[in-house]
């Protein structure tokens, strides 16, 4: 191994540190904000409210309901990673009406039950984060996230790496979801 001592200065790039590094410019457009909604409004780009408008395929939704529907993170912890979101532009938890409340608490048992039948998962991460000073990453619309969970599935890419590895197409898993997803 070559000690920090033993690199030689490159021109523009500087010292050498022995890390490798594992490039992922794909998670730019994540943090800079882009196809973030402009403002709080319904009409200011808010992704949740345009998702519903595509074909399930190309919104990536796995399961519409009367009052929610469920679709895949396009910025996933792990591979299947849902989100269960009201059609309706609301940011509050407290401010959905009966129907929204049952449709999500019902969306969630379904994808708990899709999940563990499409990929085996063995435990869940279940929230939302409301605000953004919660890390709500789209505060104004509330969404609720279903990350399925495996038994070592937190390895040292993500811990030392800071980089996820999923190991299938959104699209793929999309599909996977969509076809285990339980009849009402």
């Amino acid at each position: 191994m070559t000690e920090p001592g033993d690199l030689e200065e490159q021109a523009g790039a500087g010292v050498p540190d022995n890390f490798r590094r594992l490039w992922t410019p794909h998670r730019m457009a994540y943090i800079k904000g882009e196809n973030k909604p402009s403002g709080s409004g319904p009409g200011d780009g808010c992704p949740f409210c345009q998702i519903p408008k595509m074909k399930d395929e190309d919104g990536l939704i796995v399961a519409r309901g009367e009052a929610v529907y469920a679709v895949l993170n396009l910025y996933p912890y792990t591979s299947g990673h849902l989100m269960v979101v009201p059609y309706r532009h609301v940011a509050d938890y407290a401010d959905l009406d009966g129907p929204e409340t049952a449709g999500l608490a019902e969306f969630t048992k379904r994808a708990l039950t899709a999940l563990r039948k499409a990929s085996g998962a063995q435990g869940f991460n279940v929230g939302m984060n409301l605000g953004s000073v919660a890390g709500a990453g789209i505060a104004a619309h509330l969404h609720q996230h279903v990350v399925p969970r495996w038994g070592g599935d937190t390895n040292f890419m993500p811990v030392v790496g800071q980089t996820r590895v999923l190991p299938q197409l959104l699209r793929d898993t999309r599909d996977m979801l969509a076809e285990a997803w339980p009849a009402s």
